[in-house]
């Protein structure tokens, strides 16, 4: 006698499983076209930069960066519905991780060649200051017979136009 009373109060539709997976299929493959996207802007800037044309790996600047939030924006969705697509699509998931990890090699190569381009900038400038600083201190010797180190007054200050 209560089975009919049961089954006659409305039931919450939970959504479909294959709409959740749609769902988290598509967000699957928008952080997949992201991180293609940025990985093809690294890739062009990384060539550039050990070219040493540095300007022109600048221009990539504001690309990269609109790239980067929507990979920041594709991977926090994609972290909310990852049971889902653990569920509904095991492979694809497999198949995001292996795509991810090669990603992460990339940039692990963009970063380091950015920081040997900054390493080398950074000696190059030390360098010339160096040798303007040789110039500028007078060639005396200690009582000793060494040659003296140059006192806060006589080292000028090297300026550097990034607008060159």
């Amino acid at each position: 006698m209560n089975q009919f009373n049961t089954a006659r109060q409305p039931m919450p539709t939970p959504r479909p499983a294959s709409a959740a997976g749609a769902e988290a299929r598509k967000l699957a493959e928008a952080l997949m076209d992201a991180m293609s996207a940025l990985l093809g802007v690294i890739e062009r800037e990384t060539e550039l930069v050990r070219a040493g044309q540095v300007r022109e790996a600048m221009a990539f600047e504001g690309e990269k960066q609109e790239l980067s939030r929507r990979y920041v924006g594709a991977v926090s969705q994609l972290k909310a519905k990852q049971a889902e697509l653990a569920k509904s699509a095991p492979e694809l998931l497999s198949t995001l991780h292996r795509h991810h990890d090669a990603f992460r090699a990339m940039l692990q190569v963009n970063l380091t060649v950015l920081a040997t381009a900054h390493a080398v900038s950074e000696s190059v400038v030390r360098g010339v200051n160096a040798e303007i600083q040789k110039r500028n201190v007078p060639n005396t010797y200690t009582a000793a017979g060494r040659r003296a180190t140059p006192g806060p007054r006589h080292i000028t200050p090297l300026a550097v136009s990034r607008s060159l």
